[in-house]
This record gives structure tokens, sequence and C-alpha cells, in this order.
């Protein structure tokens, strides 16, 4: 290779933490830095382009957010008395608590302890213009904004905005792109290290030397053979969220020079989306196909009963654990029950399609792909018996404590009775977003060898990272973990080019 083609790093993937560590890196020193994206510039930025770009993030007062969004107290009355508070012990308990105590402790502590100050990077270097998240998290209570905890910011224009974001910024310090080349393989030398990167493009196969590789490519969700051999065959089958693009090459050619595979490899974060949508789901409706109000409602499974507690928690901490178990139910659907009393609380991507409507429950069945319909009123006859009125607490801003009794599963929050007319039903099945199995990596993003040894010259960051999430998952935190990682990684291959 000559010269021409030696870059001081070298970066495989263009989502958000991919995208963040070659600006990092840049930040840092390195100025020859390329981005191989193996996507089409018309499809470029991994799943980043499909998320709802908030950001999850600990701060121990409001007036903290307040620093990150300037205005926001103007756009909304009463802004800071509508968020609590959300320390990082906060934020550490939720991750083990949704993880069962499984994440990774010193990885999980290292986000974190990171995480305010990425946001702060992303906006200041990184060049994100932030917004409130208020579409996503907020519930109005009288004249305030009630707002999810640490989830009060996202990217302007969520995912789309992220994207083009960083893309810009890139731009504007002369990072290199390559759109359309694939990287198939990592370069070693004599001494173990990662030397380079070998890709291919419409032209043929090329190879880059590089002082630094960071793989930031994603996992294998969008790959149905390895779904099906990690996650089982109802994943195999599942309809993918994101980008079609990430099929687990840098996970394989990482895993090829002797990378250690790390984390929950059968575990993914599946989302409950409309069961109307295609296998992929369209790129100009990013993540438009979510049905994530689940929490004021009654759902039911093809065979007519119930099959989670629907109020376990905030949908934000229960909704990439669902979408799976929507998976694993007759014909990987269930139907959304809603009455008049809480469909004004449906988030507004649910106006991306129309809603079953009837004025009975009996009438609403009757329309329903549901095969045992006489036990789906059962079920709804039960749960009724079983629930609350509205007036007993029902608050949508919390988990209210509002809970049915008596129950083989009952409903432990927003418990309330679904007697109102007009009702109202949507289909939902899980749509997969990412895998969370991955590589292990130190403190400073470098990957480990199956031999416990760093492997020189090669750093992973975003979905590639494995052991932060397990069996669930705290929206907001990937993207945090993205650029979290993708920052650390970015700047110690700038640090340690040759």
């Amino acid at each position: 290779m000559s010269n021409g083609t030696h870059y001081d790093v070298v970066v495989v993937g263009a989502g958000n933490a991919a995208l963040a560590a070659a600006i990092s890196a840049h930040e840092n020193g390195a100025e020859r830095v390329l981005v191989l994206e193996k996507a089409p510039r018309d499809m470029r930025g991994g799943n980043t382009h499909w998320s709802g770009g908030v950001l999850r993030f600990a701060f121990d007062d409001p007036q903290e957010v307040g620093e990150i969004l300037p205005d926001a107290h103007k756009q909304f009355d009463n802004f800071y008395e509508g968020i609590s508070p959300y320390t990082k012990d906060d934020y550490l308990g939720d991750l083990r608590r949704v993880s069962s105590g499984r994440t990774d402790p010193e990885m999980s502590e290292l986000l974190v302890s990171s995480s305010q100050a990425t946001v702060r990077w992303m906006q200041s270097v990184g060049k994100i213009e932030m917004e409130p998240a208020v579409t996503l998290s907020a519930v109005r209570k009288g004249n305030t904004m009630v707002w999810a905890r640490g989830l009060i910011v996202r990217a302007a224009h969520e995912g789309v905005g992220l994207s083009r974001s960083w893309f810009s910024t890139a731009g504007e310090r002369g990072i290199e792109i390559r759109y359309g080349a694939a990287a198939t393989e990592l370069i070693t030398g004599g001494d173990g290290g990662v030397r380079g990167v070998r890709f291919r493009t419409d032209d043929g196969y090329e190879e880059v030397e590089a002082g630094g590789v960071v793989l930031g490519a994603g996992g294998f969700e969008a790959n149905v053979q390895m779904r099906t051999q990690y996650l089982g065959s109802l994943i195999g089958a599942a309809k993918v969220r994101g980008t079609p693009h990430n099929q687990g090459d840098g996970l394989r050619m990482a895993m090829a020079i002797g990378a250690m595979p790390w984390g929950q490899w059968s575990g993914c974060h599946a989302t409950p989306i409309s069961a109307d949508w295609g296998d992929f789901a369209p790129r100009e409706m990013t993540d438009r196909s979510n049905r994530l109000s689940y929490v004021y409602s009654v759902m039911l499974n093809r065979k007519g009963r119930r099959f989670v507690d629907e109020g376990e928690d905030a949908a934000l901490f229960t909704y990439a654990k669902f979408g799976r178990s929507i998976l694993a139910e007759p014909g990987a659907k269930a139907w959304q029950i809603f009455d008049s009393q809480t469909v004004h609380l449906l988030e507004p991507r649910y106006q991306t399609s129309d809603p079953i409507v009837a004025d009975t429950l009996e009438e609403l069945v009757a329309q329903l792909d549901i095969e045992d319909k006489p036990q789906a009123l059962r079920t709804l006859a039960e749960y009724n018996a079983a629930a609350k009125d509205a007036a007993e607490g029902f608050d949508a801003t919390r988990p209210d404590g509002v809970s049915t009794t008596g129950l083989a599963l009952d409903k432990t929050n927003w418990g309330i009775r679904i007697d109102k007319p007009p009702f109202y039903a949507y289909s939902a099945t899980g749509g997969i977003t990412f895998t969370f199995g991955g590589l292990r990596v130190n403190r400073d993003a470098q990957v480990v060898g199956t031999d416990w040894r760093v492997i020189p010259g090669l750093y992973c960051c975003g979905e590639m990272l494995g052991g932060l999430f397990y069996d669930n998952y705290p929206a907001g935190t990937g993207l945090v973990s993205g650029a979290t990682f993708g920052r650390i990684a970015g700047r110690n291959a700038a640090r340690a080019r040759n």
C-alpha cells in the first residue's frame, strides 16, 4: 500500500457512534480520518436515522438541563417544576434494574458518569442542536409539562436531525467519507495489532492503512441468519425497525482476528411497532411505526389473552422487553385496546395508522384478527371486574400504583377499567432495532481478545459494544452510549496512532 492510502484513523460505520468517533479523533489530533460507510449516500447513517433522538443523561439540578436547553423555560410554563432530578445513582439504578443486575458494572458506571458531559460535547463540538423531547417523554398536568426522569433532551428533528448534524460537522472538519464501502477484513501486522482495513466498492476491493481502526458498524439485527442463530426462530422472522445494512460485518471481522464476544448475544432491543408495516420500516417514516402507549391499554394476543403486565413500569423502561414478548405470541401479533378515557394520551406516532373503532367491546373484538373471540371478551370482562375507576388515583404522568386485584396477571399501574366508549384497537408486533451481543472492550474502548489481551490498534463503540444491556433497555441510553464510547474510541485511536 502506498502512502496515499494511509490514514491516522479509519472508522467503520457512519451512525451516531461512528461519527462521534471520527470527530473525536480529529479533535484529538488525527489529521487524516476516513469513514467507511457501507450504505450508499441516500441510505447513510445507520440506525441513527430511525431513532427518536432522545438522550438520557444524569443531572442533580434541573437548571443543568436549562443550560443545554436555554430557551425551554420560555416555551413551557413552569418548565423546571416538571423536571425531577436524575442523579448518577438513579441512572445506574435504572440500568441495573432493567437488566436484572447483569449490566457490566465498569462500563455502565463509565457511561453514566460521562453521560451529561457527552451530551454537552455533542452540542459544543459535534454542533448537534438540542430541543425538548416533548412528544416522546412529557405529559401535561394542569399548566405544567411533567417530564420522564432523565429524558428531557433530544436532538433537534430527532434521529434525522442528529444524523445530518454529525455529517455536517464531519464535513466541516474535512473528514473523508467513502460511501458504498463495505468493510470485509481487518488487516493485522506481525505483532497481532490492526494495521488497516480491506473493503469492497463498486470497483472491487481496496485496502487502507491506519494508525488506529474504530469499529462502529452496528449489530446483526438485519441479518436473518444471525438473528435466527443467536436470537432464535421467533426473532428470525421479526420486522426490522432500522437500517437493512447492519448485517454483523464488523462483529465477524473482529472475531475473525480473535476479538472476544461479550454481552447478551441472545438478547435484542425489540420495540412494539404497528403490525401493518413491512419487513423494513420505511426510511422516510423513521421511528413512527412505534406503538408505546400500551401502558394505558389492555394488550391481547391472537388467543384473546393478556400476556404481559402492561403497567409494570413506564413504557420507556419496558418497551424493549415487551417488543420481544409480542414476537413470542401466536402470529407474533397483539392488539392494544383503549377507550375514550385514555385515547387522548396516545403518543403522536399512533397517528401513522388508523385504529379499529367500535361503540362496544363486542363490536370491536368482532373486527380483530383474534382466533378466540369469546376468550377475548372474557379476558376484557375479567380485567374490568378487577380494575379500578379512574377517579381512584389514575395519573398518566407517573407509575400511579392503581393496580388490578385478583387476576393471574395483574396490571400494576394505570389499571383502570376500559369501559367508556368508543373503543379503539391498534395492532402491534415486535420490530427489532438492535442486538445486545457485541465485543469486549476496556475503559479506553480498546477491543479485548479471547486471550484477555488488548488487540493493538482496534477500538469499538456503539451497538458493537457488548455488556451494557440485558433483556431490556432504558430509552435514550443507546445514543448516549454510542457517543460516549465513540468519543473515547476516537480520542484514544488518535493518540495511539503511529
